[in-house]
This record gives C-alpha cells, sequence and structure tokens, in this order.
C-alpha cells in the first residue's frame, strides 16, 4: 500500500471515532451519525461512514440530524463534516435543500509528527509559548478570528477555557511580536491513537512569511513527540498545505465543512 493509502486507513480506523470529539459535551447516536454538543452552542455531526445509504436513506439521516439540534434551543450553529473519500449520494443536495451551506474544501493532511518538529527556528523578535490564563486564552481567540477574517466571538474563548477546565489533553500555543500575539493554534491529542491534530493555526496578514507560522507548528509538534505520540493529522487550507506538505505530510483526502445557524 502506499503511504497514502495506509495513512488513509489509519485516520479512518482510529480517528472517526468517539476519540474525534473528545470534548464532546454530549453526543447522541443515530444509525451511522454522532450528533455532538459542544459548549458554546455549537453542533456538529461526524461518522465512520454512512453504510452504504443510498440517497433516500442519507435525506432522512440529514432529517433527523435537524430535527435534534433544532429540538436544544441553546444549539445556535451545527457544522456537518463530509470527507471527499466517503461514499455520500445526494448527499450535497441533502444538506443545501435543509439549510447547510458548503464551506471551503480543505486538505486532509497526514504524515510523520517527527517531520514538523524541525519545520523552522523561532524568528528573531518572536516569542512561542504555551497559554493557559483566561486572559491570554481570550486574547487568542480573537487574534485567530481577526486572522481568519471572521466576527470575534466570545462563545469560542468560553468553550476553549472549558476545555483547558476539563483537562482533555487540548494545548494552547501562540507566538507574539513585541509582546503582540500575532499567530496561534491548537494542539490536540487523540486519545487511544498515535495521532494528534494541529488545528486552527492563523496568522495576523502583516506577519506572515516570515517563518513565524512554521515556528508555532514546529513548538506544537515537540510538545506531542514527548507525549508519545507518533503522527499528525489536520485540515489545512490551501495557504497552510504547502508548509506542511514540503515536511512530508501528504494529502489523503479533502474535507468540506456544511454549516448550518439556527
Amino acid at each position: 500500500m502506499t503511504d497514502a493509502t495506509t495513512y488513509l486507513h489509519a485516520y479512518d480506523e482510529q480517528l472517526r471515532t468517539d476519540a474525534e470529539t473528545p470534548s464532546a459535551v454530549a453526543v447522541t447516536r443515530h444509525g451511522p451519525l454522532r450528533l455532538v454538543t459542544f459548549a458554546g452552542g455549537r453542533g456538529f455531526v461526524t461518522y465512520r461512514d454512512l453504510g452504504g445509504a443510498d440517497a433516500d436513506a442519507i435525506r432522512e439521516l440529514v432529517e433527523v440530524a435537524v430535527e435534534h439540534f433544532r429540538a436544544d434551543d441553546e444549539i445556535t450553529r451545527v457544522e456537518w463534516k463530509t470527507r471527499g473519500h466517503d461514499e455520500a449520494p445526494g448527499l450535497h443536495d441533502a444538506l443545501v435543500s435543509h439549510g447547510f451551506e458548503p464551506g471551503e474544501p480543505e486538505s486532509i493532511m497526514i504524515g510523520p509528527l517527527s517531520a514538523l518538529a524541525g519545520l523552522g527556528e523561532v524568528p528573531d523578535g518572536v516569542t512561542v509559548r504555551r497559554v493557559t490564563t483566561e486572559g491570554d486564552v481570550r486574547a487568542m481567540s480573537a487574534m485567530v478570528d481577526e486572522a481568519f477574517g471572521e466576527r470575534v466571538d466570545a462563545r469560542t474563548a468560553d468553550a476553549l477555557l472549558s476545555r483547558l477546565a476539563r483537562g482533555d489533553g487540548m494545548e494552547l500555543w501562540v507566538a507574539e511580536v513585541d509582546g503582540r500575539m500575532v499567530s496561534g493554534g491548537r494542539l490536540e491529542p487523540v486519545p487511544g491513537t498515535d495521532f494528534v491534530g494541529i488545528w486552527g493555526g492563523a496568522t495576523l496578514e502583516a506577519f506572515r512569511h516570515r517563518g513565524i507560522y512554521r515556528a508555532l507548528t514546529a513548538a506544537r509538534a515537540r510538545s506531542a513527540l514527548a507525549g508519545g505520540k507518533t503522527l499528525v493529522h489536520s485540515d489545512s487550507t490551501e495557504g497552510s498545505r504547502p508548509i506542511l506538505e514540503r515536511s512530508g505530510l501528504i494529502a489523503v483526502s479533502t474535507t468540506t465543512p456544511y454549516d448550518w445557524a439556527r
């Protein structure tokens, strides 16, 4: 088998389980679906596969998922996470007809964690550190929202703080220039697997192309290696994908989020 085939098999077998959502407040099973509730009013739909369902059965699954989350007044938004290698006839049409909007496709990147550990030295004038205090977490969350061009959402910081309080293994890392946070991202060890996830990486536009994101990624990778992990996975935008490819990670599939808002 090629590396891509081996990695994709490991991804499906190890990550598309309850290990995918360690921070869930609640998980409801319906057929192949896992209907997940996160802190901060966020719902999430994922699955190992759709069990060979045809288009009519898939439409029924979408209807059940929407009604499940509609029934919880605290849920304000839901993401249905699709993967490009799944057999899912009619899923796009079913999601769109039930109010979901497709986001930008991202590459599912997998490779040896050690490849990222030497990705880049910290540039002069830059500090990379792990953050844990409420003030730092809120500042990081706001900066990442800004870097992604999104409205600052305090609920995201609330959810991160809730996870830190539960001690589910997540780590938050930032890079600073002259005391200002300019880049940040999460490290997500997946319990019971070889994997760690590198997520949420974002750098303010004025500070891109300086090696800051590479240094931030390397710091997270070294932390994960120290914790005994060997493989890394990440859903990467077109901006971060080339950096990960140059470090030996492989695009094994794609993922497209479909978002629903109350």
